[in-house]
């Protein structure tokens, strides 16, 4: 049944796409203009005043820049200009209806909003008010007013589909649309279905940490991104994008995600993996083991025991303490090298000065940074004292030469005259050339430090551990070194060596982020995020995470409260809710859930339903069955994936599948999708993805019933948004 206003609405549609279009021809030729501005600058260099030109090319290549923002702005929303609208009134204004979108459009001659940007105070009011009195923050000062509606519009290329009128008592017909919808091989943004728990976290306080426990599919990685549009668009005068980073576990999920922050307006953030932002930041050339080196061990081997205590060591803050004591005992080694300052036969600087300076007054700076805070405070002190030297000799050169001209033997008289003269001509210059030196001559003592070879001094030498760690025994620092007989890096080293660089060296301004949003949080280790914290001295971090997907548990996060601790200014939020799954492939994943050791609540799935799980018998791997299956789901289904235990299982899977003639594509970091093949993942890999349909296939070895395994069944089920399927030798296979 159609909406009773629908064609008053597709004429207000017809309306604004046609003020849009104006605007944009307008911004076309802004963009033109300027264009020629800068050309026309750029050729009168050569004739006209040097800095008027530049100052020209200056202020048109900024106008060129706001134009042409504003054009691609418009193109990017012309088929779809909002989605929503409110019938609002501010207390003491008269009501409007204001139509929500992803970018603010005014009208030029009245100021009037023709969309309103939902990152808006006032949009907010959409997302979590209720019909009625509400209230609203606009910059710390809270806002009251009237909603009387709230109505959705279902736009397709340009055109009016859909109108529909919400409010609390309604389902969310776009949300159900958007979940009844194929996966896609990229992320999409959500700003037509954010729901009040996720708009919380979005808007949550932006000058402080927040910390989000998010079950699996309820939106965690898509709410740090529209976040970050939401961070830039309030503190944009304060922050620019290259001060954002956004830390992902992999580049694959970097691929993923990568389409996202354009669609929300948002500029070239930085976005990495942790141990590429670790070598880009300290400059150290690394060659890192498998990041998944221990997990595949763990995974594989179900006899042998995997020797976890080190790389849990290495991610603790016990060794964070072991890092911070050698870079404090370096510190007291460079102290004893200060020695007392002299010009000439005075002295400007104590020792004990200096020393106190280096080690307590500049202990809050890097050392090699805090070295050269002492070649200023030197160079400070030699201007300062030569002035007061050259003034006291020249003083005492006068009185002893006055003295020698009172001398009666004219022949002595002279002597000594001469020698005074002499003695001071040549002292006072050697000591003005003497000053020009002193303190690069006294610095030449430090020499810059080799931050690879410190840690590998202290992961080999029994004289660094037993300095920096000497409650360690005997054995145990022989099988710390056993360990590290062979130079490897892994990604266990990499907040050491970060930790060391920032401390020894200082992280260069290009590298330092000042808030940092980090994906799959439960996969760092403390040390990681102690280790970012200090070295960029920020603590404004949105950490995304779900300990139910700790895959990495062995050196990483197993409870919240340590990284509450480390952020004591963060809030905490949960969300519980999964938008991707349908109720009965939740049934099964909350099985799995159930059994963990973390004791987390179960997951509830948004209201909606699909086919049932469905399990197929298969002694050992069939190809040619799973060929047949797959072409099944694509008559349904666009974005299929089959889903390992292991890196291996997956390697060989996909190798029989192509062998059989079936479209398939094994995918590692550096793949990009293939929309159409048979999408073959191994499960830690598929973590943050998601799929129509999921094939779980089980070889020999089903998955076993510990921590560790546990959490990759849940990651791997927890993908599919449609359909399930189990393919092994029976349920038990799945812990079922």
């Amino acid at each position: 049944m159609q909406h009773p206003e629908f064609e008053q609405e597709r004429s207000h549609l017809a309306y604004v796409k046609h003020y849009m279009a104006n605007v944009l021809e307008e911004s076309a030729r802004d963009v033109e203009t300027a264009q020629d501005n800068i050309r026309k600058s750029m050729a009168d260099l050569e004739y006209l005043d040097s800095s008027s030109s530049y100052l020209n090319i200056l202020t048109n290549a900024r106008f060129f820049d706001m134009a042409r923002n504003q054009k691609e702005g418009l193109e990017a929303i012309m088929q779809k200009p909002y989605f929503a609208r409110i019938h609002f009134q501010k207390e003491g204004e008269a009501a409007e209806k204001l139509y929500i979108g992803k970018t603010s459009l005014f009208d030029k001659e009245t100021q009037e909003p023709v969309v309103v940007d939902w990152r808006s105070p006032v949009a907010n009011v959409y997302y979590d008010g209720r019909l009625g009195d509400v209230t609203y923050d606009v910059n710390g000062e809270e806002m009251n007013g009237h909603l009387f509606s709230k109505r959705q519009y279902k736009i397709e290329h340009g055109k009016l589909l859909e109108v529909r009128d919400i409010d609390l008592t309604t389902n969310d017909e776009l949300l159900q649309d958007a979940l009844a919808g194929k996966a896609d091989v990229r992320l999409t943004e959500i700003v037509s279905t954010i729901q009040a728990e996720q708009n919380e976290i979005i808007r949550a306080h932006l000058k402080q940490p927040i910390i989000v426990q998010g079950a699996a599919g309820s939106g965690k990685t898509t709410i740090a991104l529209h976040r970050i549009s939401y961070f830039l668009y309030t503190m944009g005068e304060h922050f620019n994008a290259s001060q954002l980073m956004i830390l992902a576990p992999n580049n694959l999920f970097i691929d993923y995600i990568a389409d996202v922050l354009p669609e929300l307006g948002v500029g070239k953030i930085r976005q990495s993996t942790f141990a590429d932002y670790v070598r880009d930041a300290t400059g150290l050339k690394l060659k890192l083991e498998d990041p998944n080196h221990y997990l595949e061990q763990l995974v594989a081997l179900n006899k042998r025991k995997v020797d976890l205590n080190i790389p849990r060591l290495k991610g603790s803050l016990e060794y964070r303490d072991m890092m911070q004591q050698y870079v404090d005992e370096l510190a007291k080694e460079m102290a004893v090298l200060f020695e007392d300052v002299y010009i000439d036969k005075y002295r400007i600087l104590r020792a004990s000065h200096l020393q106190e300076l280096f080690l307590e007054d500049y202990a809050y700076l890097p050392i090699e940074e805090r070295v050269k805070k002492m070649k200023s405070v030197i160079q400070s002190h030699v201007r300062q004292k030569k002035k007061q030297i050259l003034y006291t000799l020249n003083k005492k050169y006068d009185d002893i030469i006055g003295k020698a001209l009172n001398i009666f033997d004219a022949e002595r008289r002279k002597k000594e005259v001469t020698r005074w003269i002499d003695e001071r001509d040549r002292r006072i210059p050697s000591i003005e050339k003497e000053t020009k030196t002193t303190a690069s001559s006294y610095m030449k003592r430090f020499s810059k430090h080799n931050v690879k070879k410190l840690y590998r001094a202290f992961l080999t030498e029994d004289a660094v551990q037993q300095m920096v760690a000497p409650h360690w025994t005997k054995a145990q620092r022989k099988k710390f070194q056993l360990a590290h007989t062979k130079e490897k890096w892994t990604n266990e080293d990499l907040a050491a060596l970060f930790f060391l660089h920032a401390k020894i060296k200082g992280i260069k301004e290009e590298h330092k982020i000042r808030v940092v949003f980090i994906d799959e949080v439960q996969d760092y280790s403390l040390f990681q995020l102690a280790a970012l914290k200090e070295g960029l001295d920020t603590d404004m971090f949105t950490m995304v995470g779900d300990l139910a997907q700790g895959i990495h548990s062995y050196r990483s996060l197993t409870d919240w409260g340590p990284v509450r601790d480390l952020f004591p200014r963060a809030s905490y939020k949960t969300l519980q809710k999964s938008y991707r799954t349908t109720i009965e492939i939740m049934a099964v994943a909350n099985k799995i859930l159930s059994k963990m050791d973390e004791d987390l609540p179960l997951v509830e799935p948004v209201v909606r339903h699909g086919l049932e799980p469905q399990f197929h018998a298969q002694k050992a791997f069939d190809a040619a069955q799973i060929g047949e299956l797959f072409t099944d789901i694509q008559s349904r289904h666009q974005s299929v994936a089959l889903i390992c235990k292991t890196t291996d299982e997956a390697q060989r899977f996909s190798e029989e599948l192509q062998a059989a003639g079936i479209h398939a594509q094994l995918l590692d970091e550096g793949a990009a999708i293939d929309q159409q093949a048979l999408l073959v993942v191994p499960s830690h890999l598929s973590k943050g993805l998601e799929f129509d349909a999921v094939m779980i296939v089980c070889d020999d070895k089903g998955f076993r019933d510990t921590p560790l395994e546990r959490k990759l069944l849940y990651v791997a089920t927890t993908r599919a948004m449609h359909e399930l399927h189990l393919i092994g030798k029976s349920m038990t296979d799945f812990l079922l």
